[in-house]
């Protein structure tokens, strides 16, 4: 598969708001349509021509809608969907469940048991597998069998392109998930023009990246069109070609782990060598394997997990836990499909909010087949904020200007609108999205999803001064409108 230069590239404590007097059986529907709207009349002209706009404002100490607009039409979500898992994950898996990885014993083989553990690290692996010697010697007479039977199915989700999954953000859903399912690497093109580049991994990760590509100029690469494109190879190797403009600093990249079995088989080796560990046998997956436990790693708490969640916006960490819930809940290895069905299925028996209507296929939001009207993600912000003193999520929202993906968004950085809105972000190409709340002037809280899509800006012409991105301008004018208002 080739990958586009554009996506190579690494993207670089909430005050809780006093409660709504609601009780917790209140339904999460969001406030009807048909209330009384104070005046407020946003404007939508600094947004490119054929731009789609869902947005739904509304007062959450009465109830009042205060803006609305296409708030039934359906929008791809992004990553504000990751409140849909973490809301279901709290209320079936409960802020207290942990990964566990284990290592069981059977006869002279050693069984390492995955459960999607999506913090699970080397070093955690590591101090498992050294758990052994004080178990069974230094020597493993047997095989050492890895059992990824926790999920099913794809380790991509349908709706995810082709041309993103070797960058990070698409690392593979697995089971069978260690450090992140991601490798850091460094590409060098501070040589002469027509050059070839210099990519450097490091020694101790078990993935090959090769390159030919070649160093150019930027008048060089506008009028030949050449990109920088990454191709999978296969086992878990990667070539880059085409071009990339002469630079002093070296590019940071980092790639997905493609094989995760044969990715975790080189590190286990390597641990084991480092450990005094001898295996005599060779290291396999079997999904049907089955010991007695001998030792055993758990994660962090999902009250935690789910911070980082939501605050970086991390996928592996969405669609893992999305997976573990399907497993959960059906009593059978976790899929996309199962994961989707049970969230659907826990939030309208938990929280009384229907979801049937919206399109899920992932935890994420990362899939392009995802849908859900402005309305719809209205009644999830809305429990969340009526049951903050149970559920404490709204914690995890990042701030702006202050924490996770709002800390450094253009819009809303700066005063008055820094540390004052407390939203998840969410973004897929031609979409932005953001789905919170905002502490205005007066006090006021406000709840807010605002969902843009077809969002195609025409491009800039470098001749002319830099200007603020459409998307910028609407949004600052906006939230700042909204501040100062209310």
């Amino acid at each position: 598969m080739r990958l586009p230069f554009r996506l190579l590239l690494v993207s670089a404590s909430l005050t809780v708001f006093p409660h709504l007097a609601f009780s917790s059986q209140d339904s999460a529907e969001p406030p009807s349509a048909t209330t009384k709207p104070a005046t407020y009349h946003p404007s939508f002209k600094s947004l490119p021509y054929g731009h789609d706009t869902a947005l739904l404002i509304a007062d959450a100490q009465s109830g009042a809608i205060l803006f609305s607009q296409r708030e039934e039409q359906f929008q791809p979500p992004a990553s504000t969907q990751k409140m849909v898992t973490a809301l279901a994950a709290q209320l079936y898996l409960g802020k207290d469940y942990r990964f566990t990885t284990q290592l069981e014993q059977q006869g002279n083989n050693v069984i390492l048991r995955f459960s999607g553990d999506p913090a699970l690290s080397r070093t955690q692996l590591a101090s498992l597998l050294g758990k052994l010697k004080a178990h069974s010697g230094s020597t493993i007479k047997g095989d050492l069998l890895l059992n990824g039977s926790q999920f099913s199915g794809y380790e991509q989700a349908p709706g995810w392109p082709w041309d993103i999954l070797g960058v990070c953000y698409s690392a593979p859903s697995s089971s069978l998930s260690l450090e992140h399912n991601c490798v850091q690497g460094a590409l060098y093109s501070n040589r002469n023009v027509g050059d070839t580049t210099r990519v450097n991994i490091p020694s101790h990760q078990p993935l090959k990246v090769t390159t030919d590509a070649r160093v150019t100029t930027k008048e060089r690469q506008k009028t030949s069109h050449c990109d920088l494109e990454l191709t999978d190879k296969g086992s878990n190797h990667y070539h880059l070609s085409g071009c990339l403009v002469k630079r002093d600093k070296p590019l940071p990249l980092n790639f997905a782990v493609q094989d995760t079995k044969a990715y975790i088989s080189q590190v286990i080796k390597a641990e084991l060598k480092r450990l005094g560990i001898k295996l005599e046998g060779s290291i396999t997956r079997d999904d049907s394997a089955k010991g007695k436990v001998i030792a055993s790693h758990r994660s962090a708490p999902l009250h935690e997990l789910l911070d980082t969640m939501v605050k970086d916006s991390d996928n592996l960490y969405a669609d893992n836990i999305a997976k573990t819930i399907g497993a959960k809940y059906f009593k059978q290895p976790g899929s996309f499909a199962n994961g989707s069905k049970a969230i659907k299925a826990i939030l309208k028996d938990k929280a009384n909010i229907d979801l049937d209507q919206a399109v899920i296929v992932d935890g994420s939001g990362l899939s392009r087949n995802n849908r859900m009207t402005a309305s719809q993600m209205m009644t999830v912000i809305t429990y969340l904020y009526n049951h903050d003193d149970t559920l404490n999520l709204l914690a995890t929202l990042p701030v702006s200007g202050q924490s996770g993906t709002l800390r450094y968004r253009q819009s809303i950085r700066h005063k008055p609108l820094q540390g004052k809105i407390h939203a998840k972000s969410g973004s897929l190409y031609g979409t932005y999205n953001l789905a919170g709340l905002i502490k205005t002037q007066s006090g006021q809280t406000l709840l807010f999803v605002q969902m843009v899509s077809n969002y195609f800006p025409p491009e800039r012409d470098e001749s002319l001064p830099v200007i603020s991105p459409p998307i910028e301008t609407f949004e600052r004018a906006l939230y700042q409108g909204l501040y100062q208002q209310y």
